[in-house]
């Protein structure tokens, strides 16, 4: 026979006074507007500072054990983050872009970003949850008349800044998600440097307004050394003539050297910047290069790179093509860029009739002197080439590579990330695995610790425009990459 406990005697307004004393924020003096003023002040604060701290003094500590877990893996996978983009950030980028996974593995590149993003909009979930419970145990009724609307605001204001920080920094993993999705190869191993550089051809396509077709115009190659990141750029005439090619398709096709054609059909003369009408249009490009399109390039962009590689004499894995609707673009979202213009330039889609003057066509100007150019402008600038000639014009273009790659800076790059990286979206298409970024994000650290070189094969340079003397290229492509080192000469 069970005997009934004895009733628990009530505790006395003393013992409950202590426990209102010593845990104010949990058991409050109610019946004190004050009180529960500073509570709800001191409330809000803990939430907005370290989410699930509110609960854990006030309120449910299942709830704010949960709060305060999330908060101190957060904090540290932030912090984890900081420090390994400052002292390893090859490793780091190698982590969250998800280069560490093999080959066959590689679609899921893309799974470390979009863990990350879905860990912030959860984070973000959770915080917005806190935020709405602290307002219940702040109990705003109890509180002073006037200050229920300034803590209600306040927890309003801090709600949005701190969910909206969330969602802008699972925006921007999804964006660099997309973007790297979007332009570089998902599969496809990284090709190890040759002779030691990577080296990558530029293409620059002038397909804007004013024009009929889209040509390489702008045919630059960019060769960076795999150990310290200096960078040379060789700048590729677009009209240089009966150029040999590297051993491929089309070197069995023009074992002498790249020949001409008498009409636009195929592609007027013989200049490297025909290759593409010449290969997609009157051959069966698709044939020469069977691979190309599988492995995100194209004919026409394959036939230049072979053009590029008997030109210098060196291997050209990779290329980028720049649109130059998407290069405006990106000087845009960069800010704009800084020129000193050299010489009063026309923008327009050039002369009606030979010898038109240009105050007749051009449909604006570039002035003279320091310019603080926008997107618009620099693509007329890198265009314009009808009142000078195609070497100045090669050097306008190099100038503009150079501005850019300097307005690149962590600071402009961060507060416009969002436009930098839709213009790069529409800007860039190139065969460059994302296995290779992790190299190439080391490389650009140290890259821009140094000038870069620039070699113009240009008749400044030595170079005979109308009958170049290749040989000669590829020695001064070669000295210039691989300097002779001096050795001492013994004393006396």
């Amino acid at each position: 026979m069970s005997v009934a406990s004895p009733p628990r005697p009530a505790p006395s307004r003393a013992a409950s006074a202590k426990v209102v004393e010593d845990r104010p924020m949990r058991y409050p003096d109610t019946a004190s507007r004050a009180v529960m003023t500073r509570r709800g002040w001191w409330l809000v604060l803990l939430n907005f500072l370290l989410p699930g701290s509110a609960q854990a003094v006030a309120g449910n500590r299942r709830l704010g054990k949960v709060g305060l877990g999330a908060t101190i893996v957060m904090w540290v996978l932030i912090i984890l983050g900081i420090l390994g983009a400052l002292l390893w950030p090859t490793a780091a980028f190698t982590l969250v872009t998800g280069a560490w996974l093999p080959e066959w593995l590689g679609l899921l590149r893309p799974l470390p970003l979009l863990l990350i993003q879905g860990a912030v909009i959860a984070y973000g979930i959770l915080w917005l949850f806190l935020t709405v419970d602290t307002l219940r145990l702040v109990r705003l009724v109890k509180t002073g008349a006037g200050a229920r609307v300034g803590i209600a605001a306040v927890a309003v204001a801090l709600l949005v800044v701190s969910t909206g920080a969330a969602a802008y920094a699972a925006n921007v993993a999804g964006t660099v998600r997309e973007t790297l999705g979007s332009i570089f190869v998902a599969t496809g191993p990284p090709v190890p440097p040759s002779d030691g550089y990577y080296n990558i051809l530029l293409l620059g396509a002038d397909s804007g307004e004013g024009r009929d077709s889209m040509r390489f115009d702008s045919i630059s190659v960019v060769s960076v050394n795999a150990e310290t990141g200096a960078t040379t750029i060789t700048g590729i005439p677009r009209d240089m003539p009966h150029f040999p090619f590297a051993a491929g398709p089309l070197q069995d096709r023009y074992p002498n050297g790249h020949e001409g054609h008498a009409d636009s059909t195929c592609g007027w003369g013989s200049g490297v910047n025909q290759l593409r009408t010449e290969v997609e249009v009157c051959q069966d490009g698709n044939a020469l290069y069977p691979d190309a399109v599988a492995n995100s390039s194209e004919p026409g962009i394959e036939a230049t790179k072979d053009a590029a590689e008997g030109i210098l004499g060196i291997e050209i894995p990779y290329y980028v093509f720049v649109d130059m609707h998407g290069f405006a673009a990106l000087i845009d979202a960069l800010g704009g860029v800084d020129i000193t213009v050299a010489e009063r330039l026309p923008e327009g889609g050039g002369p009606a009739y030979s010898g038109q003057p240009a105050e007749e066509w051009a449909t604006g100007w570039i002035e003279a002197g320091a310019q603080h150019m926008d997107g618009d402008t620099a693509q007329w600038y890198a265009r314009s080439r009808y009142t000078t000639d195609d070497f100045d014009r090669m050097k306008r273009q190099r100038q503009l590579q150079e501005a850019i790659l300097a307005q690149f800076t962590p600071q402009t790059v961060l507060t416009r990330f969002q436009d930098v990286a839709s213009a790069g979206q529409d800007l860039i298409q190139t065969d460059l695995p994302q296995s290779m970024l992790p190299f190439l994000a080391d490389l650009a650290l140290k890259a821009k610790e140094q000038p870069v070189t620039a070699i113009e094969l240009t008749p400044a340079g030595g170079i005979d425009e109308y009958d170049p003397d290749y040989p000669y290229i590829q020695e001064l492509v070669r000295l210039a990459l691989h300097p002779p080192t001096q050795t001492p000469t013994p004393e006396g």
